[in-house]
């Protein structure tokens, strides 16, 4: 038993990250429509709710139970001035809430996103999909599933064939507004089969994973958007790029994730790239 645990050391973490997704979606389905009352985050738009803290609460309180030793990067922890860094560590990075808006306005996309990384590599990542019921997980080198289903990106190499999937953002700038949407144009003027949005990127990742889409790219996410999306992704066979070709980075707020190497490498050509702080980026204090 002792050399079957050395084997796969973090099959445990996995099993209670399921766990933790779980209860913390059933949280927020209870909640419903009865967590319209909002705090103020840092952008208007980007809207917090009780049941975002109490969410966030839930599944750290879970793990730290768990393992006590393990650091925490968490939306909630990061709005109140804890440090976004990932170490060499055994890191779990959470979003409790990704849609957060949509679940104020009753909009159907809302979902639990945890991941966890050991020496800056991603391990797993567990997406909840909480209003669809849908659990997508991945395990590095174990394939990804959505609800014990093994998904797969779509085989489609034909940029005309293919739906890309995106967010405007939260930062309302009117300068980033206009390069987003110029972008969303050149993109849709290819043409495309057609551009989408479902409110949260670990949604979007999840598509992108499952075939339904052949892209995702953003500006301006955070790594908990995307961390635990990004396993799934890859594990379902596809790839993740900055936004100008280069090497994925957790912690640059930019990303493409597609289905292969043809798809990711037309969307790029399009986009208009536009400054976004780091996570990891030293606050600077005042």
């Amino acid at each position: 038993m002792a050399q079957q645990m050395e084997e796969d050391p973090w099959q445990k973490a996995y099993d209670i990250a399921v766990q933790v997704a779980k209860t913390a979606g059933e949280e927020i389905r209870k909640a419903g429509e009865s967590e319209i009352r909002v705090m103020t985050k840092s952008s208007t738009v980007d809207l917090v709710t009780k049941t975002d803290e109490r969410v966030e609460k839930i599944i750290i309180g879970s793990l730290k139970k768990e393992f006590p030793s393990h650091c925490f990067i968490g939306e909630e922890s990061v709005a109140k001035g804890e440090a976004c860094v990932l170490t060499d560590k055994p890191t779990w990075i959470i979003d409790p809430v990704d849609g957060t808006t949509n679940f104020v306005h009753g909009f159907p996309f809302v979902a639990v996103s945890i991941a966890f990384a050991v020496n800056k590599e991603l391990e797993f990542g567990v997406v909840y999909s909480c209003l669809e019921d849908k659990m997508y997980k991945a395990r590095k080198g174990k394939g990804a599933y959505c609800n014990d289903e093994l998904l797969q990106v779509s085989d489609v190499k034909d940029i005309n064939k293919s739906i890309i999937i995106s967010e405007h953002g939260t930062d309302r700038s009117p300068e980033k507004v206009t390069k987003i949407f110029s972008t969303m144009k050149k993109i849709l003027c290819i043409p495309v089969h057609g551009l989408r949005g479902s409110g949260t990127a670990a949604t979007n990742m999840c598509l992108v994973a499952s075939g339904a889409v052949e892209a995702f790219f953003e500006i301006g996410i955070h790594c908990w958007d995307i961390a635990a999306g990004a396993v799934i992704v890859q594990e379902a066979g596809g790839i993740l790029l900055d936004v100008d070709g280069g090497p994925f980075d957790l912690m640059s707020r930019r990303m493409v994730s597609a289905n292969n190497d043809i798809i990711a490498k037309r969307i790029i050509k399009e986009i208009e790239i536009f400054p976004a702080v780091r996570d990891d980026e030293p606050v600077q204090k005042q």
